[in-house]
C-alpha cells in the first residue's frame, strides 16, 4: 500500500448534497478497490488561478489515502468521467 494525497475541485454550482454525494462516490471508489481514506479535508470554495469551463471558482476536497498503485489508475481513469469534478490530483506521498 501507497500513501496518495488526492486533490478535487469539484463545478461551484453544486449545492451541499450534490457536493457530499461527489464526495462520497470519490471515497467509495477508492475503499471498494481495497484502500483506505486517512483524512477527507474539504477546503469549499476557492477562487481558481484560471478559468476552466467558464468558472472561475471551484469547490476543492483534498483526501489523505492509502491504496494499491493499480487501484490509483482505475480511480483516475473514473475521476476522468466524472461531470462535476472540473479537475483532480493524485499525488504519491513519500514516507517521512
Amino acid at each position: 500500500m501507497r500513501n496518495y494525497e488526492v486533490v478535487v475541485i469539484v463545478h461551484p454550482d453544486l449545492d451541499e448534497s450534490a457536493f457530499g454525494e461527489v464526495v462520497e462516490l470519490v471515497k467509495g471508489w477508492i475503499t471498494e478497490d481495497g484502500g483506505t481514506i486517512t483524512n477527507v479535508d474539504v477546503w469549499g470554495k476557492r477562487r481558481m488561478a484560471y478559468e476552466i469551463r467558464k468558472q472561475r471558482e471551484g469547490q476543492y476536497v483534498l483526501i489523505h489515502t492509502e491504496m494499491q498503485p493499480e487501484a490509483q489508475a482505475e480511480l483516475e481513469r473514473k475521476l476522468r468521467l466524472q461531470e462535476p469534478i472540473m479537475r483532480f490530483m493524485v499525488t504519491r506521498v513519500e514516507p517521512a
